[in-house]
Order: C-alpha cells, then sequence, then structure tokens
C-alpha cells in the first residue's frame, strides 16, 4: 500500500530507533588556563650603556719627598676618614716643633712681662708692639713647622675601601707617586646617556635598573641623581648620573653596565602577552563572563615589558581572561579555569593543576 506523501516524515520519525530521536547532548566546557587582570606599576624604559664610578675617589699621593717609615694599612682594607696611612721620616721636623714651641712660650712670656709693665706705666708702648710682633711671629713659625709635620703623614680624606699597596717601608717617594687610592663604594655613581628626545621625561629621582654580565641576572636598583646642563651637538644625547646603594660593596668602579631608565612612572593594567590574539594591527582577548563563558574583546594594547602587555582600553581589574587554550574556544563557549596564571609558576605546572 502506498502512504500518501505528508505521512511520510511521520512515518521515517517512527522508524528511526530511540537513541536517534534525542536530543544531543551539549559538550563539555573546555579547559583553559586564565589570569586576572590587575592594576601594577608600569614605565617605559629606556636602555642605555653606562659606567659605575665611585661616589667619592682618590689617588693618594706624596706631598714631599721624603722616606717611607711606617705603612698602617693593608690592600683592599676600610679606613675611616682621618686614619693615618703612611708615616715618612720627620725625626727633623720632630725638633724644629719643640723648637718651635719653645720659642712661642718664651714670646708669651715676654709679651706678658711687658703688657703688664705698660700698665703700671714702666714700659712704652713701642716695647709692648716689639714684643707683639715676636709673639706672632714664633705663632706663624710654629704653624709651618706642624703643616711641615703634616706633610708628612698621608691620611685617609673619607671613609673608603683602600686599593693595591704601590710602596714599601723605607722606599723614597717623590711628590705625584702613587701611594693608593681610596674609594668610597658604600653607594655608586652611574653614568650614562640619553638621547635627547627623551629631556623632558628626565628628572632627578626617576629610577633605574642596571645590570652587567659580571654580577650575572642580578638587578641593581638606583635613581637618577642629576642631569647634565648641556646637550652634546655631535651625538644629541644628554649626559645622566644616577646613584646606586651599594651596602655589601659588590659594585665596583669602572664597571660597565646595561641601565634601564624607568619613564613615565603610572599605575595601569596588565595582562599577560599571552592572552592577546592580534589580527592585522587589532589585538582581542578571551574574556571570561560571569556564566563562565568565552567572549571576544577588542583591547588597545600601550606599552610592553617581558612577558606582560598595558592595556589602555577593553578591560577593567578583576576581568579574567585566557592566556592558554583561547585558540581552542570560541565566543559563547563554556569553559572551565584549570588553572590562574599569576606569573610565578612555570606552564608545565600550570597545566599539571587539574582539580
Amino acid at each position: 500500500m502506498t502512504l500518501p506523501r505528508s505521512l511520510v516524515p511521520l512515518a521515517l520519525c517512527a522508524a528511526l530507533p530511540a537513541w536517534a530521536a534525542q536530543k544531543p547532548a551539549s559538550a563539555p566546557p573546555a579547559p583553559v588556563i586564565a589570569a586576572e587582570v590587575r592594576t601594577e606599576p608600569f614605565a617605559d624604559r629606556v636602555e642605555a650603556l653606562g659606567t659605575l664610578r665611585a661616589n667619592e675617589s682618590v689617588s693618594l699621593t706624596a706631598n714631599v719627598t721624603e722616606t717611607v717609615s711606617v705603612i698602617h694599612f693593608d690592600d683592599g682594607q676600610q679606613v675611616k676618614r682621618g686614619e693615618v696611612l703612611v708615616e715618612m721620616t720627620s725625626a727633623e721636623e720632630h725638633a724644629l716643633l719643640e723648637e718651635a714651641r719653645a720659642r712661642l712660650a718664651e714670646a708669651q712670656r715676654q709679651y706678658d712681662r711687658v703688657k703688664s709693665l705698660v700698665t703700671q706705666r714702666s714700659a712704652s708702648e713701642s716695647l709692648l708692639d716689639e714684643r707683639r710682633r715676636d709673639l706672632d711671629t714664633a705663632r706663624a713659625l710654629l704653624v709651618a713647622i706642624e703643616s711641615r709635620l703634616a706633610d708628612r703623614l698621608i691620611k685617609a680624606p673619607f671613609d673608603g675601601v683602600l686599593g693595591l699597596r704601590n710602596i714599601s717601608p723605607g722606599a723614597l717617594v717623590t711628590p705625584g707617586d702613587l701611594i693608593t687610592t681610596l674609594d668610597d663604594t658604600g653607594v655608586m655613581k652611574l653614568d650614562f646617556t640619553v638621547p635627547s628626545v627623551f629631556l623632558r621625561d628626565l628628572a632627578p629621582g626617576l629610577a633605574i635598573e642596571a645590570r652587567a654580565p659580571a654580577y650575572g641576572e642580578r638587578t641593581f636598583e638606583g635613581a637618577v641623581r642629576s642631569i647634565d646642563s648641556r646637550v652634546d651637538p655631535v651625538t644629541r644625547s644628554v649626559r645622566v648620573r644616577a646613584l646606586i646603594p651599594n651596602p655589601d660593596r659588590t659594585l665596583k668602579p669602572g664597571v660597565l653596565m646595561r641601565v634601564e631608565l624607568l619613564r613615565n612612572p603610572r599605575e595601569t593594567l596588565v595582562v599577560p602577552e599571552s592572552a592577546l590574539l592580534q589580527k592585522g594591527r587589532d589585538h582581542h582577548v578571551m574574556r571570561i563572563d560571569v556564566d563562565a563563558k568565552a567572549e571576544r574583546v577588542a583591547v588597545k594594547v600601550g606599552a610592553r615589558r617581558p612577558g606582560q602587555a598595558e592595556i589602555l582600553e577593553g578591560l577593567s581589574a578583576g576581568d579574567r581572561v585566557i592566556t592558554h587554550g583561547a585558540d581552542k574556544v570560541r565566543p559563547g563557549q563554556a569553559v572551565r579555569v584549570q588553572a590562574l596564571d599569576d606569573g610565578t609558576r612555570p606552564l608545565a605546572e600550570l597545566v599539571g593543576a587539574a582539580p
């Protein structure tokens, strides 16, 4: 018997198995790794090369031609300001010093005696003037001898660390001969040049970060102390000086360092760079909404730093964005956050963090 055409669909439905007539089951949520949009300190980075210098540095030399009698320091010793480092032969100066003191004492007695007689009108004012002149002369002679004696003592002009010793006891030194060096390394100066296009962003107090191959991956932080008053007309760059605290005396003068000047410091929204999806010049992220579903959001990206990007528009603090697995998720699809990426754990650990 032939069925009417209008009843054919009904007959086909009746002939289908029971499992085929059921509604397809919904797909399970896609596992993803997400990160929270956070507000963090951010700054634009300008790279430069700089050379370290001690905060205070001096080459200690002799002032007179004399023989070294005693040395009071060792290589690399920490010394205090005013500490005697080297004594030179000064027997003659000590004898002259005793003579000058005796002359001064005698001149003082003669002056006091004549002054008393002038008060009693037993001596003239002119004689008192002569005795005053003799007293002043004796004082000047004593100061001269003390100065000559001081030239035979080499003292530390400030607190610091000494370099290598270049003399030995008994050596004859002349003016200009290098005895040793003295550096105040508690704080280091770092001089570097910056293109003049960044001149308006430069100001004392601006933070810097510096690294050097000699110290591995260690980062030294400091701040700009001063900016040169002139721009080099050839290179169109300006010289900048920063100070870096060096309490453990790790940094040494003369080391070449790579400097990052942190200009335009600000508080801004940041996301991991792995959350960005780029198409041409446009950037998007996959944000997880309140219903645990993915939604495609256009964002405006600002500056970047290793592993992070600044977000100027499109997101708010506290939003969750997909950092890994976004390429397998479609807008509107349900997702399951397998782990939150806070930047402290490696990806392998996050992937294995499923509940």
